[in-house]
């Protein structure tokens, strides 16, 4: 269970450095994304989960 609040730990951290360095850079991201189609953003989203799934398995 201390992995989970861990990796939770860690996703606010790297979820936070953005707008913490670059809050333009940032909200022009979070702008631009409002405008993708939801099937761009599914996509996006399976890319994101693929990609976290296979480094958990790699890491594991």
């Amino acid at each position: 269970m201390d992995a989970i609040w861990t990796a939770l730990a860690l996703v606010l951290v790297f979820e936070g450095l953005l707008p913490l360095v670059a809050p333009r850079l940032w909200r022009r991201v979070f702008t631009d994304m409002l405008g993708l189609r939801d099937g761009q953003l599914r996509f996006f989203g399976l890319i994101c989960v693929a990609v976290g799934g296979l480094m958990v398995w790699l890491l594991g």
